[in-house]
């Protein structure tokens, strides 16, 4: 049992949840673009407050490790690490599309109802791109996290099974699959610190932290900075 402090910054959202138990007791959260830096610390000192706890009693830091914003994902990770190091506190991380995944698997009516069914966790990676993964009904891992441009025939794999979209990739499929009765597109669920709560708890229990030292978020890609665009820096 364990008071677990989860940020989730790997997107366009920026969310901070302190759970106990692996259940989120706080949780504030924003998709103001761009807003991580300014926000997330300021969100953890509202929810430690809301939830009557100090920092000094957490069990642990967990951060949503990507794939995602490569912005994003450093904000989130410095400042878990930073907890952690002037805490004394460990680090866990989970995998982004995992969390969403085991979360949805705990909670959707689907999941409950047709054991059968899969879940297809999407970060929005631009254009018609999109970072995601299957899952089983009760959020197992299928395939291996990759980037994908969705076509209409990606899920014939899969016959007759339904399939649930979501998270912040999954809405710019809603007219591609608007005639397939087995694919079911959740357009409002954006991820959240909340998808956190039962993998943290869970790996808290199992002792898997991270090595403090060398630990970095899985950013999937690499970062490629854009030229600044100064007049006469660079030739034609």
């Amino acid at each position: 049992m364990a008071l677990i402090l989860c940020l989730e910054t790997a997107t366009q959202v920026c969310s901070v949840a302190l759970c106990r138990d692996g259940k989120v007791i706080a949780l504030n959260e924003s998709i103001e673009h761009n807003s991580h830096s300014a926000l997330i610390t300021l969100f953890v000192e509202e929810v430690m407050k809301e939830g009557g706890y100090r920092l000094e009693e957490l069990d642990a830091i967990a951060i949503s490790k990507g794939p995602g914003s490569y912005t994003g994902l450093r904000i989130g990770v410095s400042t878990a690490k930073g907890f952690c190091f002037a805490l004394d506190k460990p680090l866990l991380a989970i995998e982004t599309l995992e969390g969403a995944a085991m979360f949805l698997s705990l909670t959707h009516p689907i999941c409950k109802e047709n054991q059968n069914a899969l879940l297809a966790p999407m970060i929005d990676a631009r254009r018609m791109e999109v970072y995601t993964a299957l899952f089983d009904a009760a959020g197992h891992r299928l395939t291996d996290t990759s980037a994908e441009i969705i076509t209409a025939d990606y899920f014939d794999h899969y016959p007759d099974r339904q399939i649930l979209l979501f998270g912040d990739g999954a809405a710019k499929f809603t007219e591609l699959f608007q005639d397939n009765p087995l694919i079911t597109i959740l357009e409002d669920n954006l991820f959240s610190a909340t998808y956190m709560a039962p993998l943290a708890e869970e790996r808290f229990m199992n002792n898997q932290f991270e090595n403090l030292a060398y630990f970095e978020p899985f950013y999937f890609k690499e970062f490629i900075a854009g030229k600044p665009k100064v007049k006469g820096l660079y030739d034609n």
